[in-house]
């Protein structure tokens, strides 16, 4: 069958619906785990988006149902969100195999071989692009499901619908839907953040939470090529009191020590004395790609060869996991937590 991803002959596109009334921050930030799985990423605001899991599939070294499952994991263990996934070989599939998830979250993939048996018996509205008056034309002619829809020609269907809801009707009744997954631009920002098991004065724990938190919103840039241009730091206290402030970098980067100069000056502007911490976050601000972000030649060969360990500790983490190295400045957060 010629339509996109059919010929790949795998599922490899993913529908993700978010739940209903998502906040625009939460949403964000789902599209933001989105981002991390590839970067062929379509915000369907406000609560859903598409994912081509090609690329990914290749990099992750995995296949699509396990990658829906990790995207289900971090998204209620960081957000309290759960999803519900569909994956098939094309965008109206993917579609209408996220709306057929029952209850809160879970993943359901179509192969190709699956479409039209699976496609089938589905209500003639549950296919996606059907809209309720269509259903309701369709159903009047006791066409009542998706296998008596692909059942009849093209030029029957365009009379009942008209002639390009009609075609569409019919093509996708079938499976055949040859939009790809258009990436619209990477979440303008990106952030991390932590909380602590009890209300903190000590100063040293605060800072290396912050060192942890640099670590790893440099490492969330880079996987995504992405620079930020500025830095927001945001403190909660314990009784619900808050503090932000954000700063702009000398230049753009996704670096460590670039970061981490600009955080902590923002953590010094703070001005925290007794202050008792319940959690930090910060946010990586005004991004853009990283292959366009000047660079200045540089002559500091200490900096040069700290730039060289990061992508080797880059490698580390992508191999064994984030955790599998980091500074041992951030032992205190690591101890207290």
């Amino acid at each position: 069958m010629n339509n996109h991803g059919m010929q790949a002959g795998q599922a490899t596109v993913m529908h993700v619906r978010c739940p209903h009334r998502l906040s625009e921050e939460t949403y964000r930030q789902v599209l933001e785990l989105l981002a991390d799985l590839s970067p062929v990423v379509q915000a369907l605001p406000p609560a859903a988006a598409l994912v081509e899991l090609r690329g990914a599939l290749r990099y992750h070294g995995t296949d699509a149902v396990h990658l829906g499952e990790i995207l289900r994991v971090r998204s209620i263990s960081r957000l309290g969100v759960d999803l519900r996934i569909g994956i098939a070989p094309t965008i109206t599939v993917a579609a209408t195999a996220s709306g057929q998830i029952s209850g809160l979250g879970g993943v359901l993939c179509v192969t190709p071989e699956e479409v039209a048996d699976w496609l089938g018996p589905l209500p003639v509205q549950d296919l996606h692009g059907i809209g309720p008056r269509q259903a309701a034309v369709l159903c009047d002619y006791g066409i009542d499901c998706v296998g008596l829809l692909a059942a009849l020609s093209p030029a029957t269907v365009q009379r009942l619908l008209g002639k390009r809801a009609g075609r569409l009707a019919a093509d996708r009744a079938r499976g055949v839907d040859p939009r790809p997954v258009v990436p619209r631009a990477l979440p303008a920002s990106a952030a991390v953040r932590t909380s602590f098991p009890r209300h903190t004065l000590d100063g040293a724990v605060v800072r290396a939470a912050l060192l942890d938190l640099v670590a790893q919103l440099g490492l969330l840039l880079r996987r995504r090529d992405q620079a930020a241009r500025a830095l927001t730091l945001t403190l909660k206290f314990a009784g619900g009191a808050g503090w932000e402030k954000t700063r702009r970098l000398t230049e753009p980067s996704a670096h460590d020590e670039d970061l981490r100069t600009v955080a902590y000056q923002l953590m010094d502007a703070a001005g925290l004395q007794r202050a008792r911490l319940v959690g930090i976050a910060l946010r990586g601000e005004d991004l853009m790609d990283a292959g366009q972000a000047p660079q200045q030649i540089s002559l500091d060969r200490a900096r040069e060869s700290r730039l060289v360990a990061e992508q080797a500790m880059d490698r580390i983490r992508d191999k064994y996991g984030p955790g599998a190295v980091g500074s041992a400045a951030t032992a205190p957060f690591r101890n207290a937590s």
